[in-house]
């Protein structure tokens, strides 16, 4: 572990010190200061991303750009921010799943269990430890609040944020989860991270659908992040076959990270993979109904986007596994209740069947489709979809 990153020599019985030791014996593997009672330039960051549009249907973005503009615009009596990284560093190479077409990909981070709760526990407790030892008034932060929490463990001294425009560490690399802690208490702040991503590009040459429009800039339409958690409807057919096998999230701007080769495996069992999700087959996740999808999906974040879109996932990576016998599970599909797997089970079809094959299933299965979307899948032009 680095200077940069580890716990700098202090006084220990002071404040700071008492708080980072409290939060490394919670399972925190980092815990840093800095004031927020300061001008920073992210709020304007953010202003210029959604005036942009960049940030596609994440609405949530745009109406609470205000508040996100700066820690104390979300309030105003905040003077220090206790910000903490937690390791979920793989035990295995995220981008080997990727040769395994009839396999899914589902991204390091959703593969244990659900990080939001575990964390939001744990800065609960270091939180009743802080009043009970210093007094003050505090709130606790895990990525779902209206805080811009990258930029402020920037500031913090976690690390700083790469080209990916996500956060890197120098003793975890890309394999950290934030949580932060507001308080009116007056923490002396603790030196902020330079930027060491120096002429290295990695990241930005290996986006499968070039969501990097400059270094250190995101357009989510373009990620395949976005697509397949946040966004509801369809995937547009630009980006379907640049999906490959990836279901839920995407670790190759993360994984391919040159300071990745300082990680470690991480030492919260929660975060561990489960080996149903490390590499399920697609023709199992494809026949999921509702309740099945609970039932795997339990504690993992992965059940927020809900069966339907999940599935949907599923049947783009089928498209795209050049397995004809994978045709039967996205055919079997064309009767879900929703469309949108129905759309995505068209598609898969179009990639997976030869041209005569196809044909008589649009003429036996097209004239009863309802959805109008459906019906438009049915109709695309061969070489649009084909990608």
């Amino acid at each position: 572990m680095t200077t940069s990153t580890s716990e700098r020599p202090e006084d220990l019985t002071s404040p700071e010190s008492q708080i980072r030791a409290e939060a490394l014996r919670l399972g925190f593997d980092l815990c840093r200061f800095t004031r927020v009672d300061e001008a920073w330039n992210a709020g304007a960051r953010l202003a210029e991303y959604v005036a942009a549009g960049r940030h596609g249907e994440m609405a949530w973005l745009a109406e609470t750009a205000e508040r996100r503009a700066h820690p104390q615009a979300m309030w105003a009596d905040a003077r220090a921010a206790i910000v903490l990284g937690m390791n979920y560093g793989p035990d295995h190479d995220p981008l080997a799943i990727l040769s395994e077409p009839a396999k899914g990909a589902i991204s390091v981070y959703a593969q244990g269990d659900d990080y939001h709760e575990l964390i939001k526990g744990r800065l609960k407790q270091l939180g009743g430890w802080l009043q009970a030892r210093f007094g003050g008034a505090l709130k606790v932060f895990v990525d779902t609040a209206p805080l811009l929490e990258k930029p402020l463990a920037e500031r913090a001294g976690l690390g700083w944020q790469g080209k990916h425009t996500n956060l890197v560490s120098q003793a975890f690399g890309s394999w950290l989860f934030l949580g932060s802690i507001l308080t009116t208490l007056e923490l002396s702040p603790d030196p902020a991270e330079a930027n060491h991503c120096g002429t290295c590009h990695a990241c930005l040459d290996i986006c499968p659908t070039d969501a990097f429009p400059a270094p250190y800039q995101l357009d989510a339409r373009r990620c395949i992040s976005y697509l397949t958690i946040e966004l509801k409807g369809a995937i547009p057919r630009e980006f379907r076959a640049a999906l490959g096998n990836r279901i839920y999230g995407c670790d190759d701007c993360l994984a391919v990270c040159p300071w990745n080769k300082f990680a470690e495996t991480a030492r919260e069992a929660a975060f561990h993979a489960r080996d149903v999700l490390r590499a399920p087959a697609l023709a199992e996740l494809a026949r999921l109904d509702d309740a099945a999808f609970r039932a795997l999906f339990a504690k993992s974040p992965v059940k927020r986007i809900g069966r339907d879109r999940f599935v949907r996932n599923v049947l783009y990576a089928i498209g795209n596994s050049g397995e004809p016998v994978l045709a039967a599970e996205a055919e079997r599909s064309l009767d879900d209740p929703s469309p949108v797997v129905r759309g995505a089970a068209v598609w898969a079809l179009w990639r997976l069947l030869e041209g005569p094959a196809f044909d008589r299933l649009k003429a036996a299965r097209e004239p009863e489709e309802a959805d109008v979307a459906v019906r438009e899948e049915w109709q695309e032009p061969r070489s649009v979809v084909a990608g």
